[in-house]
């Protein structure tokens, strides 16, 4: 296996420093269009590599699927993974394609709201562009993997694994993210500094959220019709994260995972609700307001430029907070419905990160870090051949047991990084906090 990293920010950067530990693959090339980037994220890796001298920059213009195609065949690539904003999803995924690579990615192509009802409707929706060429990779015999971060990603593996394990019929995949982090200024003070991209974030925060329904869906007598949406920060809850996190009020946003996890498994009902926080999302409401948002560029002073790439370019880049970021970050999924034996039942499979330890072991901050992790498991699974497949698939199309046990497994022969899962009562007040498979970290 010889793998294109397409970009060196925060996850590209921790993807590297993961997968230089491991022993799966032949050469990574990190390539990104600030070569000198892509350089640094090399170096950090060399320090670590288990091989020998698997690691190399590349400079690469993302928005270009010729581009990607020509670094393909240069470094004779056979898997691409993308590790950068998704508007740059398309040309990576076409260019994976003509040069005759497996591509997996962490976000999908980028929905268009509805014309005329988008608090209703659903326009084009993410990952409608690339869904739609699905024939055209089964016809090549590659695989196109989407969504393999951690949200969607590991939240879709765990929705398998409830499917095949744990229940005889799902009501709802919920999947509920939530964090204690605090960054910190040079005062002391906490300070405004999103642990994910900003640019990303508005994306999903401030686009009209999708809910799937499966009554919807069975009334019409099309599973299209089952996608509805709702406005921003829709139906707020107070939910009970793990410790060390506790509660955080969530709300829908928009995410990969709703359009995902219908197409693969059976539930009733699918949400994504993210722990945002009140000051965080009075500053996007502000930003929406001032049209901050916008990714259409506006001419000032004679220059052409995007607000939304303004707002990216004066926060702090989420790769260089981890030293002053403290906390925990928690992904996971939120199960409800009927246990094998008939009897209702709540779960929530979650994955809990501290930055202390994601910063001590790998200096990567947590949140790029349980990001970055999932594409490496599922690219080592690839190289061994334990998944396997062609066409446009997601997550939930694999078997979710070889990914959890290697997640879990402690290093050397797996990543040592831990998930867990809670039985709730039905009502969602906790019972019992003890692990099943694996404990929370």
């Amino acid at each position: 296996m010889r793998v294109l990293v397409v970009g060196s920010g925060g996850v590209g950067d921790a993807v590297a420093r993961i997968a230089a530990r491991r022993d799966f693959f032949e050469a990574m090339v990190v390539a990104d269009v600030d070569v000198a980037r892509a350089e640094k994220t090399v170096a950090a890796a060399r320090e670590h590599d288990v091989g020998a001298d698997r690691f190399d920059a590349a400079a690469v213009d993302a928005s270009s699927a010729g581009a990607v195609a020509a670094a393909v065949r240069e470094h004779r690539a056979t898997h691409v993974l993308n590790a950068v904003d998704p508007r740059f999803v398309l040309p990576i995924f076409e260019g994976a394609l003509a040069a005759g690579a497996d591509y997996l990615d962490m976000a999908m192509s980028l929905s268009t709201p509805h014309p005329e009802r988008p608090y209703e409707l659903p326009g084009t929706k993410l990952g409608d562009e690339q869904l739609a060429q699905d024939g055209r990779w089964r016809d090549a015999g590659r695989l196109a993997l989407l969504g393999i971060g951690v949200e969607p990603g590991l939240s879709d593996v765990f929705a398998r694994y409830a499917a095949d394990h744990l229940f005889s019929a799902i009501d709802e995949l919920g999947v509920r993210d939530g964090a204690n982090l605090v960054v910190r200024g040079e005062d002391g003070e906490p300070v405004f500094a999103p642990s994910f991209s900003i640019w990303t974030t508005i994306e999903e925060c401030l686009n009209p959220p999708v809910i799937f329904s499966a009554d919807r869906a069975e009334a019409a007598g099309s599973r299209e019709a089952g996608w509805y949406t709702v406005p921003p920060f829709h139906e707020p809850e107070v939910f009970d994260f793990p410790a060390p996190i506790g509660p955080v009020e969530c709300v829908h946003v928009e995410h990969e995972e709703v359009l995902l996890m219908p197409r693969w498994l059976d539930a009733r009902r699918v949400t994504f609700k993210y722990g945002l926080g009140e000051e965080f999302i009075g500053v996007l409401r502000t930003l929406h307001t001032l049209g901050l948002d916008r990714t259409a560029p506006v001419r000032v002073r004679g220059v052409e430029v995007s607000p939304r790439d303004v707002v990216a370019a004066v926060l702090p880049d989420p790769a260089t907070i981890g030293p002053r970021m403290e906390g925990a970050t928690c992904a996971g999924l939120l199960v409800t419905g009927t246990n094998t034996d008939g009897r209702p039942r709540e779960v929530y499979l979650h994955h809990v990160v501290d930055n202390a330890w994601s910063m001590a072991e790998y200096g990567a901050q947590c949140v790029v870090w349980q990001t970055a992790v999932n594409p490496v498991v599922a690219l080592e699974l690839l190289a061994a051949g334990t998944w396997s497949g062609s066409g446009v698939l997601g997550p939930e199309a694999f078997d979710a047991v070889p990914f959890l046990d290697l997640l879990a497994a402690p290093a050397p022969q797996g990543y040592g990084s831990p998930w867990g899962m809670q039985e709730r009562t039905p009502a969602g007040a906790q019972a019992s906090g003890a692990p099943a498979r694996q404990a929370s970290t």
